[in-house]
């Protein structure tokens, strides 16, 4: 049986070989799609360890700071670190844009972080070159993906940074890298208007009716002044006591300051069930269509080979071979497709997932999984010609 199919293949190894490529390229294509979303999936649990939070403080009835937009008054952190179980609190500000570099940009998450030292929340957990930030204006801590060296000089809104210290693996949950920059930079970038619109939002406030009337003068100006501010973050990251528990830190926030709290498991949920769920089904359905028109190659290629030697089968039927002998030839012919298709999508996947701009993490289960659902494809696929080659009457072989 084994000598029967190795002998078909060694005289058509021409079409295996070059269907097993065209097959393997669809399974790298399968493999690497699946490394892309458990790339998103982990550039989301990166950002939260990378945060060195345990409960992320934002407003109230929002899915913020990183599914949704957040503003909370900046002044808001010494009351939540006063609260039971806090060890620390701090501010953050969290906004995607694109950074200049010369006359190019990059896409990127410039994050506005507290002053202090390494260890704070929202501070980047470790360095590969340079330093921290020291100083409170005008210098950035950027992630190598952003293509930044030392000393490099970038432009966040009107603002000219140099790059002080370099950092790997931070990212959003979007997969950008971070730029790192002191927090009234950030708020400035994020909050504060641009003069034109500034002049403009006074124009409007003047002609309003209520401040023709004695007084409104100095109502005017703290009108003006709220509109104008920057006093806002978008998050506070707390870091709870060892003896304390999430839940225990967390309820008597939401009860008295009248603000949304999330623990580790819960943003997790925000982030891969709803930020990123659209993306999974998306990927999920290009999974299924890859795994159908594989099917359809490998059910193709082995129902053309079988048609080729119809005569041959009619002469094992006519010297009384059973049929589950001649089915057992055309499946393992199909398997050894499959493998070959496998190891060649293997290789394609594992060369060809550094290139990708996000990043594709490939994990040895779903490499399992593959190569058990490659064969159960190929064994499915095989049926179509067994039951074709199962109906061939012994007499063509003398006809």
């Amino acid at each position: 049986m084994i000598s029967l199919a190795g002998r078909d293949i060694l005289h058509a190894w021409g079409k295996f070989i070059f269907t097993g490529i065209g097959l393997g390229l669809l399974i790298g294509v399968t493999l690497t799609m699946a490394g892309v979303y458990r790339g998103m999936v982990d550039d989301g649990k990166v950002l939260l360890d990378n945060s060195g939070a345990d409960l992320w403080v934002v407003q109230k009835d929002t899915l913020g700071p990183y599914a949704e937009s957040s503003s909370i008054p900046d002044d808001l952190w010494r009351s939540v670190r006063a609260m039971p179980g806090v060890a620390q609190a701090a501010n953050v500000t969290y906004l995607t844009m694109q950074v200049g570099k010369g006359d190019e940009d990059v896409r990127a998450m410039v994050v506005g972080i507290t002053a202090g030292e390494p260890g704070v929340p929202g501070w980047p957990p470790h360095l590969v070159a340079g330093r921290q930030i020291t100083r409170g204006h005008y210098e950035a801590v950027a992630d190598l993906a952003t293509g930044f060296q030392l000393g490099d000089v970038l432009q966040i809104r009107r603002n000219r940074y140099t790059v002080v210290g370099l950092t790997r693996r931070m990212v959003s949950s979007n997969g950008d890298p971070m730029v790192f920059i002191p927090l009234k930079d950030a708020q400035e970038a994020q909050f504060l208007k641009d003069n034109d619109a500034i002049l403009m939002q006074r124009r409007r406030t003047e002609t309003n009716p209520a401040f023709n009337r004695p007084g409104a003068p100095d109502l005017l100006d703290a009108v003006i002044d709220s509109q104008t501010s920057n006093s806002y973050v978008n998050a506070v990251l707390v870091r709870i006591r060892l003896e304390f528990t999430s839940q225990e830190v967390a309820e008597p926030i939401r009860r008295w300051k009248r603000l949304t709290v999330y623990d580790r498991t819960q943003m997790e949920d925000i982030l891969i069930g709803k930020l990123i769920a659209t993306s999974a089904r998306q990927i999920g359905m290009f999974l299924v269509i890859l795994a159908l028109v594989s099917a359809a190659i490998v059910a193709f290629i082995i129902y053309t080979l079988t048609m080729d030697k119809i005569r041959e089968i009619a002469v094992l039927k006519l010297i009384g071979t059973r049929n589950r002998t001649i089915a057992a030839m055309i499946m393992q012919q199909a398997l050894v497709l499959g493998v070959i298709g496998f190891v060649v999508g293997k290789i394609t996947a594992t060369f060809a997932a550094p290139l990708f701009p996000k990043y594709v993490l490939l994990v040895p289960i779903d490499s399992v999984m593959g190569f058990f659902a490659v064969l159960v494809i190929c064994v499915l696929s095989s049926v179509v010609a067994i039951r074709m080659a199962l109906t061939v009457d012994p007499a063509e072989a003398i006809g």
